[in-house]
């Protein structure tokens, strides 16, 4: 097999990730190189690693480029992405900047891989919380046909970054004391708390926050169908690591909790916790550190016709950014596209 030039453009909490995930699944890597803002040297994967700062020439004789991004704010893509595209180098985009783009595809590697067939050169990774729904959802779709989605989350820290997890930490440690709780990452304090704002107020969709669009709208891409009736709440809860997610899915067919248990079980990167009289179910805890998108207390709904109700948990900075992101380069060179 050939060995490739990659990037990893950001070196905070996904960058890091994304560099320990290429090594643990072997990926091709003739060249590792770790570009950010600054040339430093890094803690990551258990070595100190040198980190260049981040040019246009940075990217020649680059294979793939995996943009760490941030979520929230404009993402390097924006300034070298198609740049590095022009020096030949096949651009995997974490950020949010070019996902709704026409051109770029939008992917999940367990729901729409063809989707990379025509790529461009850009291909962006979708939003974690999306991410995690669409894997559970999508065997639920093509084997029933969704037309309905109403979701609750409930996102750990991690996914604002590192100064919302030490903020959290330090919250924590001045309740201990007695001490004053400060806030700065958050409007309010996140310990011990819950705050429904992620992303900022969204003109497109009045009352909703950026992270309920990017659920709604993502979704629609990623499965094709932008009939789907998507309502999504996202709320800021005081977990270190690991989007929790409460799922309501109604379908156009009769539905079998039975079958859709075994349907989900069977299905590419999903893994069933669901024994609720033992207390079996998936909580982020668990899932923190682990690939899989977990799915437990699936039952039906009883408010709505041909409806199941799901509990789905997923480690946000590995499935949710930097594996997802991995998976798509490796389902590139499965496909030959590379």
């Amino acid at each position: 097999m050939r060995n490739y030039s990659v990037a990893v453009v950001g070196a905070g909490i996904v960058g890091k990730k994304m560099v320990e995930v290429l090594l643990e699944r072997n990926f091709p890597c003739g060249e590792l190189k770790i570009l950010a803002t600054r040339e430093r040297e890094e803690a990551i994967a258990g070595k100190n690693i040198r980190v260049e700062k981040t040019e246009i020439n940075s990217f020649s004789g680059v294979d793939i480029a995996l943009f760490a991004g941030t979520e929230g704010e404009k993402g390097a893509s924006r300034i070298f992405g198609w740049e590095a595209v022009k020096r030949g180098a096949v651009v995997i985009d974490n950020g949010g900047d070019f996902r709704m783009d026409p051109s770029v595809p939008l992917v999940v590697p367990e729901v729409n891989p063809h989707h990379l067939k025509n790529h461009k050169g850009f291909i962006a990774n979708p939003n974690c919380s999306t991410i995690q729904m669409v894997v559970a959802v999508f065997p639920l779709h093509r084997e029933y046909t969704v037309e309905r989605i109403i979701a609750s989350t409930y996102q750990a820290v991690s996914g604002t970054g590192r100064n919302a997890v030490e903020e959290l930490e330090n919250q924590v440690k001045a309740y201990v004391k007695g001490e004053k709780i400060r806030n700065e990452v958050y409007p309010y304090q996140i310990a011990f708390n819950v705050i429904p704002e992620i992303g900022s107020l969204s003109e497109e969709f009045p009352g909703y926050y950026t992270e309920e669009v990017k659920m709604i709208k993502e979704t629609h891409k990623i499965l094709g169908s932008p009939d789907i009736k998507i309502s999504a709440t996202c709320a800021r809860v005081p977990v270190l690591n690991g989007h929790s997610e409460s799922v309501t899915v109604q379908c156009r067919k009769k539905i079998n909790i039975g079958e859709i248990k075994e349907l989900l079980a069977s299905s590419p990167g999903v893994e069933v916790i669901d024994e609720p009289g033992k207390s079996s179910y998936p909580v982020p805890f668990a899932a923190s550190g682990k690939d899989g998108v977990y799915v437990g207390r699936i039952r039906k709904n009883p408010a709505l016709e041909n409806a199941v109700d799901m509990w789905i948990v997923s480690d946000n900075i590995r499935k949710g950014a930097a594996l997802n992101t991995v998976q798509i380069a490796e389902e590139l060179l499965k496909m030959g596209l590379l």
